[in-house]
């Protein structure tokens, strides 16, 4: 089986990731200083993101660096210390957040979104490491059933709070087929409400495709 067949554990998540903070960061591009609720609704979603980044990085930590160290001494070194480097800014970002709360002025939204958009940077080259290189250390040591195994037990980890919120990123950055399977992967009770979701976040376009995907009547498409 070539790589390009294998579980990619990685994928999914970072699609979620990547929509994620390239949507916060165009929002925190274009915030109104003089309108109240745009810049705490901005600032709230930032809030989400860093959240959602600092949880990310401890599943792979807790979960993914184990299976990788157990095939490769050393091998998730670079990307732990880069993790740290992470959880650091992320720490940086929000005193910025909380200063422009309190404060607000051009100058520290500016400052504010340059910063973001250099972590974002960043980790947009992170997470292209992790998807080749760590990827193929993964592939040699793990099967597609223990990747598996190690996602559900990522899985089982996050709350239903925590889910939401990436269900919220995951369902308009996958592809069809992607969403399709995500959705379709689910148990039966857990389905209606993500597909609720899935109709506020998705064009007619998109949720007709997932309609048909589902089997779902053609009245959920209209």
């Amino acid at each position: 089986m070539s790589t390009t067949d294998r579980y990619d554990i990685y994928a999914p998540i970072h699609k979620a990731l990547r929509q994620f903070m390239t949507d916060t960061l165009q929002r925190l591009g274009r915030l109104d200083l003089d309108d109240q609720q745009d810049l705490l609704l901005g600032l709230a979603q930032l809030d989400a993101l860093l959240d959602a980044a600092g949880h990310h990085v401890q599943h792979e930590n807790a979960f993914i660096h184990p299976a990788i160290e157990a095939h490769s001494r050393g091998a998730s070194a670079r990307i732990a210390a880069d993790h740290q480097e992470h959880l650091d800014t992320i720490t940086a970002l929000r005193a910025e957040a909380a200063t422009l709360r309190a404060m607000p002025s051009p100058a520290l939204a500016h400052r504010l979104y340059r910063h973001l958009a250099s972590f974002v940077a960043e980790n947009f080259e992170h997470m292209d490491m992790e998807e080749t290189a760590h990827n193929r250390t993964l592939w040699a040591a793990c099967s597609d059933a223990e990747l598996q195994a190690i996602e559900g037990r990522i899985h089982a980890s996050i709350d239903a709070a925590e889910m939401n919120v990436w269900l919220r990123w995951l369902i308009p950055a996958l592809n069809p087929a992607e969403r399709a399977a995500l959705i379709g992967g689910l148990p039966p009770e857990a389905r209606a409400p993500v597909l609720d979701m899935a109709r506020r976040l998705l064009d007619d376009g998109a949720w007709a495709k997932l309609c048909r995907a589902q089997a779902l009547p053609a009245a959920a498409a209209a």
